[in-house]
């Protein structure tokens, strides 16, 4: 007990309560001399009292700033220890918090930092550069967001080509009990090896299917030879079967292709101004042929004026293509499927929806939906032969295209894909990049 009170004495609050002792001890030493006996116990008790309460407040207090003295010490611990670079400033860009973490990604020591205020002229200096692009991310070569305009916390992705550098960037406010903002903190964490681990390993993928690719597209053909030569029906059944077979390698071979490109940000797009009414009744046509073999009818819901946008017809005719194969094969017999196009409302933006009257998602599934080589399981009861690539590659597609796309879902009631797509070409990214499941 006389440990923690001698402790409480060091502090701030203890020493003001020792500086007014004396002060208290003179009044009363003089009021002994001046005051009748009665008067003087009366203010004896009144300083005893007074004193009592000062000094049990000065306790609490003290105690509690030592709570928070060492609640503080603890929390620096564990900032300094992590392995993210944390980086905390004020509303004119001063550095109040520079962790090791940060001075490693940044290859500067704190005590250069901590107390400067950064501006945007200081990218000229080659130490400050890097640190620069983090505070002011608008300045820098390569910009990704991953979060929403207005969310919080904003996360963007910077790429920097010399030196090579990964970096994403989440950041938050700081702000006061009552609403005032008193500055930001960045959390930085390096990503340049997972990058380097993630294209080596595209690498491999895209060798091992280049070298997949060749043979199997002569498989391919030979058997596309054999099916349309007179043999007994036995037989070209066989061949019918390893036909499909070899088929579905091959799009597997493909899929892991597009995918790698995709990653690397070289998959390649071109834009032009298309009809988007023109091209998507060209995809419905060719999806007709496998719905009318598995009984499914495709229906357009077209608006009245065409719609001009920039696209890669291309690619978006694979996006488009992917999700409308899913929603036959997904299907039940003598089902439907609904494609509409609409222009949204004070949005620059058109809006695409496929919807089907299929076996549905199970809505723990949702949000895995367009994870890499994921598939639910009631679609691979429904149809085991799948590589879970299509919609991973569907979503990047949009993505690239400037659009979002999401899904509605109801278990064996069917599902609604709904992407949309820009009218205003600016609002397509001006960069190709791989999006994130």
């Amino acid at each position: 007990m006389f440990q923690r009170i001698l402790l409480y004495s060091k502090l701030p609050e203890m020493r003001l309560f020792w500086f007014f002792l004396p002060l208290i001890l003179v009044i009363f030493g003089i009021e002994i001399f001046y005051l009748p006996v009665f008067f003087l116990w009366i203010s004896a008790g009144f300083f005893i009292v007074l004193a009592a309460i000062i000094l049990v407040n000065n306790l609490r207090l003290a105690r509690s700033n030592l709570e928070i003295k060492i609640e503080r010490n603890e929390l620096s611990g564990i900032i300094f220890a992590l392995r993210d670079g944390i980086i905390a400033y004020d509303s004119d860009f001063k550095i109040l918090l520079f962790n090791k973490a940060a001075e490693s990604i940044f290859n500067l020591a704190a005590a250069n930092v901590l107390g400067r205020r950064l501006s945007p002229e200081q990218i000229r200096e080659p130490h400050f550069n890097l640190l620069i692009y983090v505070l002011f991310p608008s300045l820098a070569p390569v910009v990704i967001k991953r979060s929403e305009v207005g969310a919080e916390p904003q996360i963007i992705d910077l790429s920097f080509d010399e030196p090579r550098k990964e970096l994403r960037v989440i950041t938050n406010k700081i702000i006061d009990p009552n609403g005032a903002l008193l500055g930001f903190v960045k959390v930085v964490s390096d990503r340049t090896r997972e990058k380097e681990m993630l294209r080596s390993k595209n690498e491999f993928i895209a060798t091992a299917a280049h070298q997949l690719r060749t043979p199997l597209t002569g498989i391919n053909w030979a058997l596309e030879t054999l099916v349309a030569e007179s043999l007994p029906e036995n037989q070209k059944q066989i061949v019918k079967s390893g036909l499909q077979t070899s088929a579905f390698l091959l799009k597997i071979v493909n899929d892991l292709l597009d995918v790698s490109k995709i990653e690397e940000g070289r998959f390649g797009y071109d834009f032009e101004k298309t009809n988007f009414i023109d091209f998507a009744e060209k995809i419905i046509l060719e999806a007709e042929k496998i719905a009318d073999e598995i009984g499914v009818k495709i229906y357009f819901q077209k608006p009245v004026e065409p719609v001009e946008i920039n696209i890669d017809s291309q690619k978006l005719g694979i996006a488009l293509y992917n999700l409308l194969d899913n929603a036959i094969r997904y299907n039940v017999k003598n089902g439907e499927v609904i494609v509409s196009v609409e222009k949204l409302r004070d949005k620059p933006y058109i809006q695409v929806s496929v919807k089907d009257t299929g076996i549905g998602i199970p809505r723990e599934d949702i949000e895995n939906i367009f994870v890499k080589f994921f598939r639910a399981d009631n679609a691979v009861k429904s149809a085991p032969n799948g590589s879970g690539l299509g919609l991973y590659i569907v979503r990047n597609i949009i993505k690239r295209h400037g659009g979002e796309i999401r899904v509605e879902s109801e278990l064996n009631r069917g599902s609604v894909f709904y992407f949309t797509l820009p009218i205003d070409p600016e609002l397509i990214p001006p960069k190709e990049t791989a999006y994130d499941e």
